[in-house]
């Protein structure tokens, strides 16, 4: 996977938009206007993603490439090197899962205004 690929998928979900509110080289995804993923766009290519607590534990436990969200609350975020020690698929899925602990918390109110099924 490379950045093109990491952008392509989060950006083409629904309610998603992208920016850089930190600085110049560190792109974030939010999905009604709560952050998702982010990604450095210097460096080696990583995105530091949501997850719930016990998955996140036994995940950087299971991989190497994840560890504890760098920069983030390392209770409910991790970092995931893309590296070919992660298949892609894996990578999607917990970018989905991500994006829908962020969807889960929204209102109801919240998500009839961007679109999503109550």
């Amino acid at each position: 996977m490379n950045i093109e690929e990491l952008r392509n998928y989060c950006i083409t979900k629904k309610a998603v938009t992208e920016s850089f509110p930190f600085d110049e080289t560190t792109l974030v995804f939010k999905v009604a206007g709560k952050m998702f993923a982010l990604t450095d766009l210097e460096g080696e290519l990583s995105v530091n993603l949501k997850c719930e607590p016990e998955r996140a534990i036994k995940l950087r436990e299971e991989y190497p490439a994840i560890t504890s969200g760098y920069h983030m609350d390392k209770k409910h975020w991790n970092t995931i090197k893309i590296d070919d020690s992660l298949s892609d698929a894996l990578i999607f899925e917990l970018i989905d899962n991500s994006y829908d602990l962020i969807i889960s918390k929204l209102t109801k109110k919240q998500k009839l205004e961007f679109g999503f099924n109550i």
